[in-house]
């Protein structure tokens, strides 16, 4: 019997969503009724512009939200694609500290847990980080077994990205907070069968076209 060859490497374009009103200032999660400010929509449609410059996207996923929706949106466009929505890719779940402000939140004893053992810790009435990760990591496996050998983009959220990118790079999630995810930034993962290659991460600006394995 001839051997099979295994999967070509996929790469993933991990983008957070573009700017928001409450950007740096709430903690939205998944309260609904939140878009891109203005600044937002323009680095949505840079990011758009980066991608497509690439001529290898295939698909484009996107959170439900309604900012990684309209991120997505531009991008799609750009790359001649469609939107498609996958509920893996979700911000985290905050509970009750949905929509508080972040100047409030530091000041909780529990916020040094958040940054340092982050995965010792639950948010009151919704998701442990561990299980946040673990969500995460299983929508992109489910990509990545969808799209051997192609280039796809996912939108999603700062946590999440960041959670993802942890993951692939064998960093613990206690030192996830380390890595810095910027509103629109792309960060390029290749999935090959032996592993998880990090090829990029927080791009802002630079040219896609060099995100290759060294």
């Amino acid at each position: 019997m001839a051997k099979k060859n295994p999967p070509a490497p996929t790469v993933v374009l991990f983008v957070r969503h573009g700017q928001t009103p409450t950007t740096g200032k709430k903690l939205p999660g998944r309260a609904p009724g939140l878009h891109l400010a203005e600044t937002g929509v323009a680095q949505a449609e840079r990011a758009g512009e980066r991608i497509a410059a690439l001529g290898k996207a295939t698909a484009v996923y996107a959170s439900p939200m309604e900012r990684t929706q309209e991120t997505a949106a531009p991008i799609a466009k750009a790359c001649k694609l469609r939107v498609r929505t996958h509920k893996g890719l979700i911000e985290a779940d905050f509970g009750q500290w949905t929509g508080k402000n972040l100047s409030a939140l530091r000041k909780l004893p529990e916020w040094t847990t958040v940054q340092r053992y982050p995965s010792g810790f639950r948010f009151p009435g919704g998701e442990s980080f561990p299980e946040m990760q673990t969500r995460m990591t299983g929508a992109v496996g489910e990509l990545v077994a969808k799209h051997p050998g192609e280039t796809i983009v996912a939108v999603s959220h700062a946590d999440t990205i960041k959670a993802a990118i942890a993951d692939a790079a064998g960093t613990p999630l206690d030192l996830f907070q380390r890595i810095v995810v910027s509103p629109c930034s792309i960060s390029a993962v290749m999935y090959t069968t032996s592993g998880p290659i990090v090829l990029s991460v927080n791009s802002t600006g630079d040219d896609l076209s060099t995100l290759v394995p060294s």
